[in-house]
């Protein structure tokens, strides 16, 4: 875990490096498509061998999960990319690319886009959580809770229900309604109840074809390894010890998205599986330039390649920590804050 003291000065005016960045959201339809393909057709048919072939016995296809899971986890990454108006020139062509991956993503795009839009829009300010966030409680708000709450918070931020039961609720439960929006117009029941009959019928035709034990065993576990290590690679962007959050006139949109945005590190194949969102304080500093651009941005500014830089390694040294420390200005794990709180006392 790196030491806060180890934290580098900022090298950027980050208003400045935004309006830098301009020079980099042009996307290139050619290249757009291409990743596109080269994506989504060895998914459909990798899905569709193991299918096949869980039907016929031959149960070692199951294998292959974690490579038609990282492969549906990049087709998220696309249809994210989508949501910024970034993958694509026109509005038209986001949109209805973000909405087709949305059927396979189990994530109705427009509800989706509209609820990362405001994690984007309050990304570090402690008074508009609760937008697509990971929920983080302050020290004080923690200990002023009732003891059944305090446990309720302890049991959400266990690892094995952010990474396992969480995933799960949040891509085959909370996905199927427009959670969050249900009061704010048609549109998001529309996307919502559209995914969800366009999905029903691909998995219907699938039953049919396949028998509902051999989609079952395959298309669970796809669903849930790609949606696992996608909350895996959203928690680390932005829950470690060195996060940036304010409150009320201090919080600043360019020094949150900077500054409390990680720089995750993976090795080259996993980077091509993840769509480079490890470069995520890039990506919300300026959001609209496309995941096939970031590295270009790295290589024109070498100091933001050790900007907040974890490796895959060192994420799970912060699945531990839970609660901003308003004085430290850090996140700490529980036992921390319990200490810090007999000692004040």
């Amino acid at each position: 875990m790196p030491d806060p003291t180890d934290a580098p000065e900022m090298p950027f005016d980050p208003r400045q490096l935004m309006r830098d960045l301009k020079a980099f959201k042009q996307s290139r339809p050619g290249r757009s498509m291409w990743e596109l393909a080269v994506t989504f057709l060895p998914f459909v048919g990798l899905f569709g061998i193991m299918l096949a072939a869980v039907a016929a016995g031959h149960w070692l296809a199951l294998s292959l999960t974690p490579l038609a899971g990282l492969l549906l986890l990049r087709l998220f990454i696309i249809q994210h990319d989508c949501g910024h108006g970034a993958f694509l020139p026109s509005r038209f062509g986001n949109d209805w690319t973000g909405r087709m991956l949305g059927v396979f993503t189990f994530t109705p795009y427009d509800c989706w886009k509209r609820s990362h839009a405001l994690h984007h829009a309050a990304t570090g300010n402690l008074d508009a959580r609760g937008s697509g966030d990971v929920d983080t409680l302050t020290v004080r708000e923690f200990h002023a809770l009732t003891p059944v709450q305090r446990s309720l918070y302890r049991l959400y931020r266990h690892p094995l229900i952010l990474l396992g039961a969480g995933p799960a609720y949040l891509f085959l439960l909370r996905h199927r309604l427009p959670v969050g929006l249900m009061k704010e117009g048609w549109t998001y029941w529309i996307s919502a109840m559209a995914t969800n009959i366009v999905t029903g019928v691909i998995l219907a035709a699938l039953v049919w074809q396949f028998g509902l034990l051999a989609v079952s065993l395959v298309f669970f576990p796809v669903l849930l390894t790609a949606a696992s290590t996608g909350v895996w690679l959203f928690y680390i962007q932005h829950q470690f010890e060195n996060a940036h959050w304010d409150e009320g006139k201090d919080w600043s949109f360019h020094n949150a998205a900077l500054m409390g945005s990680s720089h995750l590190e993976l090795p080259l194949i996993l980077r091509w599986f993840t769509g480079n969102i490890g470069i995520h304080h890039v990506h919300h500093l300026s959001s609209r330039i496309p995941f096939y651009r970031l590295p270009e941005v790295l290589r024109a500014y070498p100091a933001l390649r050790h900007m907040n830089r974890f490796t895959m390694f060192q994420t799970f040294g912060t699945l531990r920590l839970a609660l901003w420390d308003e004085g430290q200005r850090r996140l700490v794990s529980f036992r921390e804050a319990s200490r810090l709180a007999a000692n004040a006392a």
